[in-house]
Parts: structure tokens; C-alpha cells; sequence
């Protein structure tokens, strides 16, 4: 147990002294590099696959679609919670270097995965089709291909979870060429599925479905057949060890439990709208979760990158090593987040319409109150990483839980009482403020990471730029007539007014001589 709280004069020196932690550092920076690469290419394919997408199907069609496969996709945040578990398994296995220990572990990986895809298929062909038939609001004559959809994103789900080691075990090695290629290649073929769709005869919305499905298939298979020639413990018949199938059946349980939270408060929410509002509300929802998804990817490249480091730097006992990458990522975290999201701040409208064309009711101000909720949801991501990393993670979890499952109750009242929709967005974002409190609190009790240290180098570095960033772009707003190219000047003032917070307020002593060698070095 760390007896006293460590400083980060410390933690740097440490840090800077170390030729190993300065090769992770070169390594976590050259990751972080390839999948932004690869994010680039992502989102503008992704960008253009959704505009085709959304008017191929229509408005009705894809709240249906929203809305039926969210009854999968509840679970899908399963694939998380288990890949979180498996990868921190893998990564302590390769951090001690005990290849047979490894061999079992992803032998074992494959045996709870299988357990996993087996319940999910017996609670979606009962509970989820009971729910479909007798409680969704479905428009009339679309009740046949709701159907489809609920089957064939339980085939996604199920190809998604299987292939889940052997993406965890390319994350472990963190062999992100892999991971970015194989991304890319996931994102071609949906636009190839958004070509399909848009020239189909049939019924649009079944043929999506199905077009999904092979690009499951695909795409995760390159992740297996990948592994398997890359990586020893991926080959042969997998080693199953009941004891360990037990210890991460546990493990995995207890993160279910803090992802099963967000699940009822992000899907399950999107469940009550359909039930109180209609698709027309969903198809709203899922417009902001759509531009979510492609603002999360940014926050998650550097997790990719980040997250193995600070497993192994934990469990090899260099812990000031580990906190000191749980405070750098929670302000990496939040700055490349508000960055992207203060736009849509001040011109989400605009925005959309740009994208889409034709923008859906009320999608503008989901859309805004769907990214402030990301970023105070993923801000402190870093400390569940190390609590992981620890193993401790029972009290954690059931504590954050507890605080994080007050939401959706407290939502079906409001909608009960007659309250808007945008009314949910509120009361998560006030929920999950408590929660970081609460993570905060139980991870220094269970890791030691000192709070002062954190809330000075982690979270103060990185509000502050922010909200002086927020201030200055909603002044501008205001003195600029409402023009379509109003978002991009919002966009330019915030990144130079970020820029200048961090540069003064946000980066240490030792991340600016490292910026700056950087630059003299490409001077030269």
C-alpha cells in the first residue's frame, strides 16, 4: 500500500529517468499517430456512409432501426465490459511472460465467450421478442422486418463477442497496424453496404440488415485469422483452466455490473423514448449517437494506445509510472473531446445539415447534450483502467453502479410526469457527475493514486482551457451573423484558445521539452 501521497515532481523525474518508460512513451506516441491515421480515414467515410445511410432508409426506417437493434445493442456493450476484463487478463499474462500461462488464458477467453453468446441468444429469443411484439411501438406494416432486424443484429452480437480475444490480444500487444487496417477495411466495406443499400429493390432496411451481418463476418475474421498467425497462444486447440474460467467469469460479472449501468442509461433511456415519444424520436437519438460514435473514436485511440501501458506499468509495481498516464489520459481525454464537440456547441444545426441535408427533429439539441454527457462520462476512463489493473475491483464497481443506475429511474419519472425528451440527457449528465466523484474516491482507496495530484494534474489542467475555450467561442457566436460557415470560425477560435490554455495551464514542465524537441527535431 502506497503509505504517502506521491508528487508529480516526482512522478516526471521518475518518468524522464527511465530509459524503458521513455521507449513506452516513443510507443504509445507512434500508436497514437497510426490510429489517428486510421480515424481520419474512418470518419470520412463514416461521415458519408451515415448521409447515405439516413436517406436510403428514411426517417421511419431508421427509428426502426434504432430502435429494434438497440434491443441487441443493449447488450452489445457486453462486447466492452468482457473485452476490458479478457484484455487485462492477456496483458498481465504477457506483461510476466509465462507463454504457457497465455495459451490458457486465451483458451479460457474463448470458453467464457462462448458462455456469454449462449445466454445473450436465450434472453434476445425470449425476453427480446416478447419485447418487440407486445411493447416496442413499431409503424404499422414494419413489424416483419423489425423482426429481421432483431435477428440478424443478435448474429452481429454474437460474431462481435467471439472474435473479442483476439482483438484484446492485439490491443495487449499493441499491435495497432493491425487494429488500424483491419478498422479501415471494416469502415470500406460499410460504405460498400451504404451503395447497397441505396440501389436495392427490396425492402431497404432488410437488405441493410443483412448487408451488416457479412461485414461482421468479415471484418472480425481478418481479427482472427490475423491473430492466429501472429501470436502463439492464439493457434491449437484452445487450453481451458476451470479455475480461471470461475476468477474471469467475476471479473468480467463485476464489470458488467458498472457497464450494465450505462447500458440502461444510454440504450434502455433510448427504449423509454420509443415507448413514450415514437420512432421518430429514436431516429433523432440516433443522429447524436452517430456523431457520438465518431467523436468517441478519437478519445479511444488513445486509450488503445495508453491503456496497455498502464496495465503492465501497474502489475510490474511501477505504479508512479501508472499514475501519472491515469492523469495524462484524462486530460488528453477531455481536450481532443472538447475540441470536437465545441462546434456543435454553437452550430450543431448547421452542422447537421451540412452532413445529412435534411436534419431530423430535435437531433441538433440531442446531439449537443449528447456530447457533454460523453465527455463528463469519459473524462476519468483512466481510473477504471487502473483499477482493473489492480484486480480490486468489487466495491469499485458496485458502488459506481449504484450511483450511475439512478438515472434511467429517475428518467421514466420525468417522462412519466410529461417531460421533454432532452430531459434524460440532463439527468445523466447530472448522475454521472456524482459517479466521477465516487470513482475518484474509491480508486485512490484501492490503488493509492494520490486525489490532490489527480485533480491537479489530471482534471484542473484540463477544465481550465476548456471553459475558458467555451466562454470565448459563445462570445463569438454571438458577434457573428448565423452563416453556414460560422461553425468553422467557432472551431478555428476554440482550437487556438485551447491551444494557448494548455500550452500555459495544461502541459508539465517535462511535456514541454517534449513538444519541443519534437519541433526542433522537424526544424532540423
Amino acid at each position: 500500500m502506497l503509505k504517502k501521497i506521491l508528487t508529480f515532481e516526482r512522478i516526471e523525474t521518475a518518468f524522464m529517468a527511465g530509459s524503458h518508460i521513455s521507449e513506452n512513451s516513443r510507443r504509445i506516441a507512434r500508436n497514437t499517430v497510426l490510429l489517428y491515421f486510421r480515424m481520419g480515414l474512418m470518419m470520412i467515410i463514416g461521415l458519408f456512409t451515415y448521409r447515405i445511410i439516413l436517406r436510403a432508409l428514411g426517417v421511419t426506417d431508421y427509428g426502426v432501426y434504432s430502435a429494434v437493434g438497440g434491443v441487441v445493442t443493449l447488450f452489445m456493450l457486453v462486447m466492452n465490459t468482457v473485452a476490458s476484463a479478457i484484455s487485462r487478463y492477456i496483458t498481465v499474462g504477457l506483461g510476466k511472460g509465462d507463454q504457457e500461462r497465455l495459451k490458457v488464458i486465451f483458451g479460457t477467453s474463448m470458453a467464457v465467450m462462448a458462455g456469454f453468446c449462449l445466454l445473450l441468444v436465450l434472453l434476445t429469443e425470449t425476453a427480446g421478442l416478447w419485447y418487440l411484439h407486445h411493447k416496442m411501438v413499431i409503424p404499422e406494416g414494419r413489424m416483419a422486418a423489425a423482426g429481421v432486424v432483431l435477428q440478424t443484429s443478435l448474429l452481429v452480437l454474437v460474431v462481435n463477442l467471439m472474435s473479442i480475444p483476439f482483438t484484446a490480444d492485439i490491443n495487449a500487444h499493441e499491435d495497432m497496424s493491425a487494429y488500424a487496417w483491419i478498422s479501415i477495411l471494416e469502415a470500406v466495406l460499410k460504405l460498400a453496404v451504404a451503395a447497397g443499400v441505396w440501389y436495392a429493390s427490396a425492402d431497404k432496411l432488410v437488405v441493410y440488415a443483412w448487408l451488416l451481418v457479412a461485414v461482421a463476418v468479415v471484418s472480425r475474421g481478418a481479427y482472427a485469422l490475423y491473430s492466429i498467425a501472429r501470436y502463439p497462444e492464439c493457434r491449437g486447440v484452445p487450453r481451458v483452466s476451470g479455475a480461471l474460467v470461475r476468477e474471469m467469469g467475476v471479473f468480467a460479472g463485476w464489470n458488467f455490473l458498472g457497464s450494465g449501468a450505462y447500458m440502461l442509461n444510454t440504450q434502455g433511456i433510448n427504449q423509454l423514448m420509443n415507448l413514450f415519444f415514437g420512432v421518430g424520436m429514436n431516429a433523432a437519438r440516433g443522429v447524436a449517437d452517430k456523431v457520438e460514435q465518431v467523436v468517441r473514436q478519437f478519445a479511444t485511440n488513445i486509450a488503445l494506445a495508453l491503456n496497455p501501458a498502464l496495465t503492465k506499468a501497474y502489475v510490474s509495481d511501477n505504479k508512479e509510472y501508472a499514475f501519472e498516464l491515469v492523469c495524462k489520459g484524462s486530460k488528453y481525454y477531455f481536450w481532443i473531446l472538447w475540441v470536437l464537440a465545441l462546434p456543435f456547441f454553437t452550430d450543431a444545426d448547421t452542422i447537421l445539415r451540412l452532413w445529412l441535408g435534411e436534419v431530423v427533429p430535435e437531433a441538433a439539441l440531442f446531439t449537443k447534450l449528447t456530447l457533454l454527457c460523453f465527455v463528463i462520462d469519459f473524462t476519468p476512463g483512466t481510473l477504471n483502467v487502473l483499477v482493473q489493473a489492480g484486480g480490486r475491483i468489487r466495491r469499485y464497481y458496485l458502488w459506481t453502479s449504484l450511483v450511475a443506475g439512478l438515472a434511467f429511474p429517475i428518467t421514466y419519472v420525468a417522462y412519466r410526469l410529461g417531460m421533454p425528451g432532452w430531459v434524460g440527457y440532463a439527468v445523466f449528465a447530472v448522475v454521472y457527475v456524482g459517479k466521477s466523484v465516487v470513482m475518484m474516491r474509491i480508486a485512490h482507496q484501492e490503488t493509492g493514486l494520490p486525489l490532490r495530484a489527480y485533480w491537479q494534474k489530471g482534471l484542473w489542467p484540463a477544465l481550465f482551457p476548456g471553459i475558458l475555450a467555451l466562454l470565448v467561442v459563445f462570445s463569438a457566436s454571438q458577434l457573428i451573423p448565423a452563416l453556414w460557415w460560422r461553425f468553422l470560425v467557432s472551431a478555428f477560435i476554440g482550437a487556438c484558445v485551447i491551444a494557448v490554455g494548455i500550452w500555459n495551464y495544461g502541459l508539465t514542465s517535462g511535456e514541454k521539452a517534449f513538444v519541443k524537441s519534437k519541433l526542433k527535431r522537424n526544424e532540423d
